[in-house]
């Protein structure tokens, strides 16, 4: 019986999940890593699917392909992958791929900080872990020029009525605002109900506005809604990041602290140099830092430091077999009239 073997690794960072894939991944073709994400979407996906859907997944699983890296500085290239696909950004995961690489080997471990770049499909991020008695104990990161991309966008939601929202880019673009716009309160409101808000504007905003970035075709696409509570901007603050199709995500979201942290900036509610700390679903923070303004061919861009831990969770080999009808995992749908053969990814 034929049998697809692949290794794993597992980590998360603030109860987000990170799926490292350790071998058995097929070699990805194109000379620059947008190039090898897009050979993974049209050729492999089916490797994506079985590693992130059930039966060896769930519906919040995140994952992370190592890949050659197509820039000088990198040490290794990473794809990021979800339910729906493939982000360009993740910086939970980029935290825990920090440790990884430096545990691995990958790069010398020189206390007290171990330096050094990767590239993601956004860009390069330029990584600092800090190693106390040989353990890596923080992981942060630079991040790409982040930026305003709108203010104070007003839509009509389905079922919400106007809604006015910001849109910035941390590595990916999201809606940035604050629940209580939505009539919510952030804290009382059950969380299905702030997960239905934002994906409805999310779909809102896809359908009406185009987004695009100034270096790839390939970023400009809305990754999802951030609803925040009203903290002022001194004070420690909660984001809730609904990405792809409404997939929550357990911690803060490193590229969201970044957008967000870019807004901030560009409306001059925060200055260089002071660390902020937010909060996800989990309740474990990350850490938010502008390091100043950047130059880039968008206007008020900046680039911002998030920094947090990732843990090791487990490892192993997965196994794909042949036969097994839902050897390339299969979604849980909502409704048993909704089963079909469509619903088993084959």
């Amino acid at each position: 019986m034929a049998i697809t073997r692949l290794g794993y690794t597992d980590m998360h960072t603030a109860g987000e999940p990170v799926r490292i894939v350790t071998k058995g991944y097929p070699s990805l073709k194109g000379p620059t890593i947008l190039d090898r994400r897009r050979d993974a979407r049209e050729n492999h996906d089916h490797l994506r699917r079985a590693m992130n859907f059930e039966p060896r997944g769930h519906a919040g699983m995140y994952g992370v392909i190592p890949v050659e890296s197509s820039h000088p500085e990198a040490v290794i290239g990473v794809l990021f992958t979800h339910h729906e696909g493939y982000s360009t950004m993740c910086g939970h995961a980029t935290i825990a791929i920090g440790r990884w690489v430096v545990d691995q080997g990958l790069v010398p471990k020189t206390e007290p900080v171990t330096r050094f770049a990767i590239e993601a499909p956004c860009g390069l991020l330029r990584l600092a872990c800090t190693v106390e008695r040989g353990e890596v104990t923080h992981v942060s990161f630079e991040s790409v020029a982040a930026f305003p991309f709108a203010r104070d966008v007003a839509v009509n939601v389905p079922g919400f009525g106007p809604i006015v929202t910001d849109i910035a880019y941390g590595g990916a673009f999201y809606c940035i605002l604050p629940s209580s716009r939505f009539g919510l309160d952030f804290f009382a409101t059950p969380v299905a109900e702030l997960v239905a808000a934002a994906g409805a504007l999310t779909d809102t905003i896809r359908a009406s506005t185009t987004l695009s970035h100034p270096e790839a075709a390939d970023l400009g696409f809305l990754y999802g809604t951030i609803l925040t509570d009203d903290a002022e901007i001194w004070e420690d603050s909660w984001n809730l990041c609904v990405f792809a199709e409404r997939q929550i995500d357990r911690s803060p979201t490193g590229s969201g602290v970044t957008a967000r942290m870019a807004l901030d900036y560009a409306k001059g509610l925060i200055e260089p140099g002071i660390t902020r700390t937010f909060k996800g679903i989990s309740g474990e923070p990350f850490t938010g830092k502008v390091k100043g303004p950047t130059a880039f061919a968008v206007p008020n861009a900046s680039t911002i430091e998030v920094g947090g831990q990732g843990y090791y969770a487990g490892e192993g080999e997965f196994l794909i077999e042949e036969k097994d009808p839902l050897r390339f995992g299969f979604e849980l749908a909502g409704r048993f009239g909704d089963v079909s053969e469509s619903t088993f990814q084959k």
